[in-house]
């Protein structure tokens, strides 16, 4: 059988006061090692640091995709209501396609937690072939969005369990997950045989 595709993930972190020293930037390990956990894939990493700037954070993201050759960017940082938040402003800078639901869902999560999450404004979009995702700050608020909450009542489903067959359609490669982390959600259709 032949090897998981090779995935390109760009991982870009939106804070003013972590890409200037001022303290140590939890988003983007956390993201590693959700994604090391969740994905059986082979992943090569891009990796960004950057301050709340609307216009640098287009770029970032615009070369992520366009030059880099990311199939799917994550972000953390920058979505709440404050002046300097404009993460999700300069993803839409860079969209051809908004992709409603996922931000929908991230607050349908948080809101289990804290009534504050409606001021939570994660969008994610489509470039080209790529998925971009503003995913919340906090490590916690991260996994959470991303996993779900299966033992919940009621459970809720994960924003990651649809985001394999969005890549797919797209025309990305085929992501493989670890059932224990995630299960990737695809129609029969379009499934491949599990692994061994």
């Amino acid at each position: 059988m032949s090897e998981p595709d090779h995935l390109r993930v760009g991982l870009v972190s939106v804070s003013d006061r972590a890409s200037s020293g001022t303290y140590e930037d939890k988003g983007i390990p956390a993201l590693r090692e959700w994604l090391g956990r969740a994905l059986r894939n082979p992943i090569t990493f891009e990796t960004r640091l950057i301050p709340d700037e609307r216009p640098l954070i287009a770029a970032t993201l615009t070369e992520l995709v366009d030059q880099a050759g990311c199939d799917l960017v994550l972000t953390t940082g920058g979505t709440g209501p404050a002046p300097r938040d404009v993460t999700p402003e300069a993803t839409m800078d860079v969209a051809d396609k908004l992709m409603p639901g996922f931000g929908e869902q991230m607050r349908a999560i948080s809101l289990r937690f804290v009534p504050t999450a409606i001021l939570s404004r994660q969008v994610a979009v489509i470039r080209g072939r790529c998925l971009i995702i503003n995913l919340p700050g906090q490590p916690k608020s991260i996994a959470e969005t991303l996993e779900g909450l299966p033992r919940a009542e009621p459970p809720a489903p994960g924003i990651f369990a649809a985001v394999p067959y969005c890549i797919d359609l797209i025309g990305g490669p085929y992501m493989e997950t670890d059932p224990e982390v995630i299960v990737a959600f695809r129609p029969k259709s379009a499934q491949r045989p599990p692994r061994g």
